[in-house]
């Protein structure tokens, strides 16, 4: 019998999650992030804390506030209009670690598509940062800006 895809992303999920909070996932180079992420990603998005303090980027509302996106549970941003794909892994307890924010952000639709073994699935992200170091990058900058709520 195939084991769901859901079922195993939720095991994977639950199972890295942990790690972020001892900060033992990150391992891109958060200042090469910071760059990257001020020329690729802050007509987009921003990361603005609880408070309402933008730590990077600029009040963009195209994609979601990545405030806290290490270890957070997929499409948890109150009020983001997020596509069906991510709302279903989300819903499953999928969250963000290294790995999947990597492969998620050089190819959004290819990385849905793979992850819930459909086909059809497609990102509403439609850019594509082009290395694995530069996403690795990003996600260590990312990181240091905030911690997901547990």
């Amino acid at each position: 019998m195939k084991t769901s895809i859901y079922a195993a992303a939720a095991f994977t999920f639950a199972v890295a999650g942990p790690l972020f909070a001892e900060g033992h996932i990150a391992t891109g180079d958060a200042e090469a992030g910071e760059t990257k992420f001020n020329r690729q990603c802050i007509a987009c998005h921003v990361v603005a804390d609880a408070d309402g303090n933008v730590l990077a980027g600029r009040n963009a509302r195209t994609g979601p506030n990545l405030y806290g996106i290490a270890g957070r549970e997929l499409a948890a941003v109150d009020g983001f209009r997020y596509g069906d794909g991510i709302i279903a892994l989300g819903a499953a307890g999928a969250v963000w670690t290294e790995a999947d924010f990597v492969s998620y952000v050089q190819d959004p639709t290819g990385w849905l598509r793979e992850a819930l073994d459909d086909s059809r699935a497609r990102s509403k992200m439609a850019y594509r940062v082009r290395t694995e170091e530069d996403a690795l990058n990003m996600y260590a900058f990312l990181a240091t800006l905030g911690a997901a709520e547990e």
